[in-house]
């Protein structure tokens, strides 16, 4: 069956991996995920990521992160738009998840950016999730 969101599912692995406390999480491999992944990685949620070449799509291999007693680093990890209901936004109107403790990540032009580098370089696009 073909799969309609490939980000909500890989947020929905992500979220699930963190609640039983996994090391370790594999997503399925495009071009938005692996964006998703790297700013997830820039932002310090996640520890590192790496593809891996199964002679088809490929594979993300994420390596999450948790604090030094073990608590959660990702406490929520919400999908905004979806292919029903995409939601744009402009530099200025991007959310401040958490009062600026947490971040967006927005698709742009520009490649998929975090809410701060959004505004640094003052550019929108379609917000993709919320991580607080």
């Amino acid at each position: 069956m073909a799969m309609s969101d490939p980000i909500a599912d890989m947020l929905t692995r992500i979220r699930n991996a963190v609640g039983n406390e996994r090391k370790t999480v594999k997503c399925l491999n495009s071009k938005v995920c692996r964006g998703v992944a790297d700013v997830l990685k820039g932002e310090g949620y996640i520890n590192d990521f790496d593809v891996i070449d199964d002679g088809l799509q490929g594979v993300i291999r994420v390596k999450l992160k948790y604090g030094p007693r073990g608590e959660q680093v990702l406490h929520r990890l919400t999908r905004e738009s979806r292919p029903g209901r995409r939601v744009y936004r402009k530099a200025d109107d991007l959310p401040k998840p958490k009062q600026g403790l947490g971040i967006c990540i927005v698709s742009t032009s520009s490649g998929v950016l975090s809410d701060r580098q959004c505004r640094e370089k003052r550019v929108g696009g379609e917000l993709l999730a919320t991580v607080e």
